[in-house]
Formats: C-alpha cells, sequence, structure tokens
C-alpha cells in the first residue's frame, strides 16, 4: 500500500500554520507529487497567506490561493471580524468558529484535486485537541469523503494524520519527520499573527505552547 501512494499525487489543504505544516511533511514523503491549496476567506491577517506561500516556495510545492471571502459575509466569527473578541466560554463553541468552513474548503479542495490529477486530499483536523468544532471529527470527514466521491464519481482519500494525536504527539510527528525546528520558527498558529511561538496569549498559542512544553519534557526525559 506504501509503494502504491509513493505513486500517487495529493493535495494538501494549508494554512502554513503548525497543523498543516506538518501535514505537508507528512505528504511529501507519502506521495510522489504534492500540491498545497490556500483558502483566503478574510481572516484577520494576510501574514497568514504569505507564510503558507513562503513555506510552499520553500518546500518545492506549488501553491494554488483560492479567494473564498464569501465564507466571511457568511459568518461573523472572530477569524474574519476585528470587532469580534476572540473568546471561549465553558460549554460552547469558541467565536473563533467558522461554521461549515472544513466542509467548503474540503469540497473545493476536491474539486482542484480533480482538475490536478490527484485523488489524495491531506487536512490537519484533529479531534483529540479540537475546541468543540464539529468539522473536526472524524465521523465528519468520513461522512464528507463517501459524498464528494459520488457527487464526483471520483476516488478521492482524505487522510488526516492528527486526527487522533495531540498537540505533543503533533511536535513529536514533526520531529520524527525532521521539520521540528522548521515548523517551531517559520509557522503562524497564533490569531494575533505573530509568527513562531506568536504571542503566548491567544487560545491557539496556549494550545501550541502547552503542547510543545509537553513534548520538550519528554524528549528529555526519554534522552536522560
Amino acid at each position: 500500500m506504501y509503494e502504491m501512494l509513493k505513486q500517487e499525487k495529493a493535495v494538501v489543504v494549508f494554512s502554513g500554520g503548525q497543523d498543516s505544516t506538518t501535514c505537508l511533511f507528512w505528504a511529501l514523503q507519502q506521495f510522489q507529487e504534492v500540491e498545497t491549496v490556500t483558502f483566503h476567506y478574510g481572516q484577520r491577517h494576510e501574514l497568514e497567506i504569505e507564510c503558507a506561500a513562503a513555506i510552499a516556495k520553500e518546500l518545492g510545492v506549488k501553491h494554488t490561493v483560492l479567494d473564498m471571502s464569501l465564507l466571511g459575509q457568511l459568518t461573523p466569527n472572530a477569524l474574519t471580524r476585528n470587532d469580534i473578541e476572540i473568546t471561549h466560554e465553558e460549554g460552547g463553541l469558541p467565536s473563533t468558529f467558522v461554521d461549515g468552513r472544513n466542509l467548503l474548503f474540503l469540497s473545493f479542495a476536491a474539486v482542484m484535486a480533480k482538475q490536478v490529477g490527484a485523488r489524495h486530499i491531506v487536512t490537519g483536523v484533529c479531534e483529540t485537541d479540537f475546541s468543540g468544532y464539529p468539522d473536526c471529527r472524524d465521523v465528519f470527514v468520513k461522512s464528507l469523503n463517501v459524498t464528494i466521491n459520488l457527487a464526483m464519481d471520483h476516488e478521492f482519500v482524505i487522510h488526516t494524520p492528527l486526527m487522533w494525536i495531540d498537540k505533543a504527539e503533533t511536535w513529536k510527528l514533526a520531529d520524527d519527520l525532521g521539520a521540528f525546528e522548521f515548523v517551531r520558527e517559520k509557522t503562524l498558529t497564533c490569531y494575533n499573527g505573530v509568527m513562531g511561538d506568536g504571542c503566548g496569549e491567544c487560545p491557539a498559542c496556549k494550545l501550541r505552547k502547552a503542547g510543545l512544553d509537553k513534548y520538550l519534557a519528554e524528549r528529555e526525559g526519554a534522552e536522560n
């Protein structure tokens, strides 16, 4: 099976963040050819688009940016509106949740993938660390996989390398792929647009740092 994948092509849904960049390195080891697609949906920081483009260029993979500004018009949220505070109340979805984002991203990625001769789609969604996001669940991804296959009569496979691992294990995967320092220094996870380790205050940075600290402690323990 592995040898078969090495002869095929994949499209990575790519934001330039920790998770999608780790998935990109994973895909580069799994597939013969890899492309990336980034969605411009009116997110707070243009730097996200620039970061994704820079990483794709450095790694030598084709990068496409698709205009999804309609999404920002449809659903008011803290990722597309500067006047909405980033909050997460107990028992509810965080204000950064964008209704339908992964549904649309994966659907459009599939349309693009078929046009470029790829049947594999890679995404960094994760059920272990998800903040209650319904479109990060494994059951959603499997359901959508069936739907897009039927919709386009094409044998797509949606890969979710991070689905069952937490942030510490995601750092370990990046390390195993020889990409630890690259991911730490050159990705953008921060909701406030700060590269690398980020602002340290927003929910995304806190989650990333907690995972990093846990992994570094485990790695140091293993070395000793």
